[in-house]
């Protein structure tokens, strides 16, 4: 049984944390489909907004639906992260809104007609950012998935020494990626 105070549950620990985090990280929805993830990030949110707006003036819903029937149903955006990002591409002068009626009709400023046009020849926030085909893409994941197995392994079989050491390799390989990212 595995306690806290054991060296491997520190082990179990940090195998789980990959297992957990890696196919997130490395771009994988929950069914294991590469190339998208199950949420977008705000700026994704925003982009997106403004990518629909370009189209023509709507209300949040109309937004909501502008975006989930550019995705084919795969991102349908909730009203709690439209409404508070519809406030913030106000306050930035990018979207202005009008009541029309009893709902609030959101249409793009000058600004935001600039700031939506800087996104229509790229990739919208939808697309997978990856080419999935390319070894340069698939490598830091399968390589990943390989220090988890052998974690595990160490866990499973190796003695309290062992599992230390394994503990220190795994913090030292994370302190060394986050240095790499630092490097200019």
């Amino acid at each position: 049984m595995r306690t806290p105070s054991s060296a491997g549950f520190d082990l179990w620990e940090a195998v789980d944390g990959l297992r957990e985090n890696f196919p997130r990280m490395a771009g994988y929805m929950n069914s294991g489909q590469p190339g998208q993830t199950g949420r977008m990030g705000r700026g994704d949110v925003r982009t997106a907004i403004l990518i629909a707006l370009a189209k023509e003036p709507m209300h949040g819903y109309q937004i909501i639906q502008s975006i989930e029937a550019s995705t084919n149903g795969a991102w349908k955006p909730s009203a709690g992260s439209i409404y508070p990002t519809l406030q913030l591409l106000s306050d930035e002068g990018l979207v202005s809104s009008e009541q029309v009626g009893e709902r609030k009709v959101y249409s793009l400023t000058e600004a935001g007609k600039e700031a939506a046009a800087e996104f229509s020849s790229g990739p919208t926030p939808w697309e997978p950012r990856r080419s999935w085909n390319s070894d340069r893409n698939t490598a830091l994941p399968k390589a990943g998935a390989k220090l988890a197995q052998a974690a595990a392994q160490v866990a499973q079989s190796g003695t309290a020494e062992q599992r230390e050491r394994a503990v220190a390799a795994i913090d030292e390989a994370r302190r060394t990626l986050y240095s790499i990212l630092a490097e200019d």
